[in-house]
This record gives C-alpha cells, sequence and structure tokens, in this order.
C-alpha cells in the first residue's frame, strides 16, 4: 500500500483546496514610441465590474492550460492575431475564497496601439509606462471582514463554543494614482507584484529603454 501512496505523490502536482473556479489574465507589456508600457482594459457597462481596470483573461476552461486561456482570451478581448502574443513566463497568482487567478506575462509585437480594435466587452484601453510604477508605489487599504456562521454551527465540537478565536480575515488593498482611470484590487496587485520582481531583480534599466 505504502507503495503505492509514494508512486502516487510523486507524480501528484499540489494545488489549493476547494478551488471551484480558475482564471487565467494576461499581462501585455507593449512598447509605445519606443517605451515599456503596461496595457489595461477599462470593463464595459454590460458585464461584470463595469468601469474597472483589468487584464485581459477569463475563465480557464475544461481541458485548457492557463496560458492557453489567458492567450485565447487576449485575442478574442483586443482582437489581434495570436502571432503578435510573445508569451515571457507566468508569473504569481491570487487564490481568494474559492478562486485562483493565473498571470502570464507577454510581449505584444508587431501592433501599433492605434490599431486596436477591441470587443463589446471592453470599453476604452489605455497603457501606463513600466517607469511610472517603478517611481510610484500605490497607496494601500487594509479591510478587515467578518466570519458569519449558520445557525446550526456545530460550536459544541470545537474546543471553548463560541468564544473560539476563529480570527478574522484581512486583506490588503492597493490603489495606484492615476489621474484619468480606476486601477486597484487584483489588477494593481498583480501589477506591483510584477513591478516588485523588476525592481527586486534589476530587470529594467530606464537609462537603455
Amino acid at each position: 500500500m505504502i507503495d503505492n501512496i509514494e508512486t502516487f505523490f510523486a507524480q501528484y502536482q499540489p494545488k489549493p483546496l476547494h478551488v471551484t473556479k480558475e482564471y487565467a489574465v494576461l499581462i501585455p507589456i507593449i512598447e509605445v514610441d519606443g517605451i515599456p508600457h503596461l496595457l489595461y482594459e477599462v470593463r464595459s457597462q454590460h458585464i461584470s465590474q463595469p468601469g474597472d481596470t483589468s487584464f485581459p483573461g477569463g475563465r480557464v476552461e475544461p481541458n485548457e492550460t492557463v496560458k492557453e486561456a489567458a492567450i485565447r482570451e487576449t485575442v478574442e478581448e483586443l482582437q489581434i492575431p495570436i502571432e503578435s502574443i510573445h508569451v515571457l513566463g507566468a508569473m504569481d497568482y491570487i487564490v481568494q475564497n474559492n478562486r485562483v487567478i493565473h498571470s502570464v506575462l507577454a510581449e505584444i509585437k508587431g501592433v501599433d496601439l492605434l490599431d486596436i480594435i477591441w470587443n463589446e466587452e471592453v470599453e476604452e484601453i489605455y497603457t501606463v509606462p513600466i517607469q511610472y510604477f517603478i517611481d510610484n508605489e500605490p497607496d494601500h487599504y487594509t479591510v478587515l471582514g467578518m466570519m458569519k456562521y449558520p445557525p446550526d454551527f456545530p460550536y459544541d465540537r470545537i474546543p471553548n463554543g463560541k468564544q473560539y478565536n476563529f480570527g478574522k480575515p484581512k486583506s490588503t488593498i492597493p490603489f495606484y494614482n492615476l489621474s484619468d482611470h480606476y486601477l486597484w484590487g487584483f489588477t494593481a496587485s498583480l501589477t506591483e507584484r510584477l513591478i516588485h520582481l523588476i525592481k527586486e531583480n534589476k530587470l529594467f534599466d530606464s537609462k537603455k529603454e
């Protein structure tokens, strides 16, 4: 029996528990006048979170990899050729409640920003120079959540019952100060993480860009 268990877990790919939904976004880098920018979408008014800034992305379909999902959604939303998307690699991901949001970093090549005609899920697109994020940290706000337990919650099965110290969920939400767009939440978190990795590993030399 132990041999069977060992064989199974030697090849097992760990995954977060209780996750029922997986999403993938593409973090697009595009050159504007020779300067690397991050490209963002503004969500249209007839989909969820209207007016919010987001990266192109969506649900990972069955039998689809994270990379494939991120590319597919980007092609659909920005209506650009698949061959213009040069994947640079996977970045960190967000786990919240029962979902995972994966991120894939890519360069958009051979596409002029002014020639992008997005689909009905997108209200507009805009870009921000990477250098701006290097020079400007986001503001952070801490939010405390409240756990709500059903009336039949079995307090009698845990030490100290209702007096048990459950703790409170806490999250930190970043907000970037942009003059004419909203950039906060998950999209800001992924942006901040990318910039942190760039700065920490000295991946961007503004003098050469």
